[in-house]
């Protein structure tokens, strides 16, 4: 395990955020390398015969190291320590270096102001990262006002001594701005993954990818598809008076198993709808044998749901309709979209799961004829299908290479 892995064990709380878990360790390790580098300021310049610039300094080590021990056994003040400690460098360094010639001796003060600013945005809230923009300027202004005055009270520096110290600070301004912009990226690239992630979970990979190079209305026509709805029976009923975690904990756990099923089958989850489950083959790329994929699929979902009970220990069913046929398919809409299928196909489809029977698969004609040799099917008879009137369909049973009409 790594320093800023310990270090963010030590001062992170269970309600934080991953942003402020980071922000507090990252914050740790700078008070480390303030105190650290203040305190060789405090040294140097009193060996220059500075007394008062070396006294500031000295402070600005203490408040470093108290800052340090308050964020160790307090992570909880982290908020407003942020500021005061983001405050006290501002007045410190301005006055050690108003102390040591303002501008003249180096524009330190610049320097560590707009470090300082890095680090406001890193680890405050906006607007208090506004209250000290706004002393920055104001503490440069003043410097700039009293650097005649300032600069006439003091002793002659050694030429060496203003160079030493503007390459020290200068080094030490470049890693900790180089630290923090570091850190910045690598936090921005964590939640552009994370937002690819999620992003993924809700659309197909291409899809995805078409979306974000070009956002608006995503829409593809298919010649032929297969669709599947899939339904669990009487769920709505069972569910009555249930308590609410165990409703979802059970439809979590059946609709995991079914997502596991898709994947490995290499199958589009379309999207759930209450208990009621949508799949497709042969899109949003072509699959030249997505009706023998989503059938395949769909035996594996009415066996996977014999190792399904209710809470109350009922045994539970699902009913499965299957249609192929032409579909259009995209992405609508500017808030909370989703990958959406639609056309006869699809409908027809939700109306062979509708009007299904428990525990059984049913399928068109269509879908029988696609599969013709590969699995045995029961002819159901005509049945009435709203929006198409009488319809011939069939119930799919596993195995067997001869269709049994009857």
């Amino acid at each position: 395990m790594g320093i800023f892995q310990l270090i963010q064990q030590r001062v992170a709380l269970p309600g934080d955020s991953d942003t402020r878990r980071a922000q507090k360790s990252l914050a740790v390790i700078v008070l480390i390398v303030a105190a650290i580098s203040t305190g060789a300021n405090g040294l140097r310049y009193y060996g220059a015969g500075l007394a008062d610039v070396a006294a500031v300094y000295g402070g600005l080590t203490a408040v470093s190291l108290i800052g340090l021990i308050v964020l160790l056994a307090a992570p909880q003040v982290y908020v407003p320590l942020a500021f005061f400690m983001l405050l006290s460098s501002y007045v410190g360094n301005g006055s050690a270096h108003l102390l040591a010639g303002g501008y003249t001796s180096g524009l330190q003060i610049i320097q560590w102001g707009v470090a300082i600013l890095v680090f406001a945005v890193l680890f405050v809230e906006r607007r208090l990262v506004l209250v000290l923009l706004g002393l920055f300027i104001l503490m440069v202004m003043i410097a700039g006002m009293l650097e005649s005055s300032v600069r006439s009270r003091l002793p002659d520096l050694d030429p060496q001594f203003v160079a030493t110290d503007s390459t020290i600070t200068l080094i030490i301004m470049g890693a900790l701005v180089t630290g923090a912009a570091l850190y910045l990226f690598d936090q921005v690239e964590r939640y552009r993954s994370r937002a690819d992630d999620l992003l993924l979970n809700i659309l197909p990979g291409t899809i995805a990818g078409r979306l974000k190079e070009n956002p608006g209305i995503i829409a593809d026509g298919f010649s032929e598809a297969t669709v599947l709805f899939a339904d669990i029976v009487d769920f709505t009923t069972m569910s009555s008076g249930a308590d609410p975690a165990d409703v979802v904990r059970k439809l979590n756990e059946i609709f995991s198993d079914f997502d596991r099923l898709a994947t490995s089958h290499g199958l589009e989850k379309i999207k759930t709808i209450g208990d009621a489950y949508m799949v497709a083959g042969g899109l949003p790329e072509a699959q030249p044998d997505h009706c023998q994929v989503v059938a395949a699929f769909a035996l594996d979902m009415v066996a996977a749901m014999e190792r399904h009970r209710s809470w109350t220990g009922e045994a539970m069913r699902i009913r499965v309709g299957i249609n192929t046929g032409p579909v259009v398919a995209g992405v609508i809409g500017q808030q909370k979209f989703i990958y959406d299928l639609w056309g006869d196909a699809v409908n027809v489809a939700s109306r062979m799961e509708s009007n299904g029977l428990s525990n059984e698969i049913q399928v068109t004609q269509a879908v029988k004829d696609k599969l013709a040799g590969l699995y045995a099917f029961e002819e159901r008879g005509p049945i009435y299908v709203k929006g198409k009137g009488e319809m011939v369909t069939y119930l799919m049973r596993q195995g067997g290479a001869v269709n049994s009409d009857r």
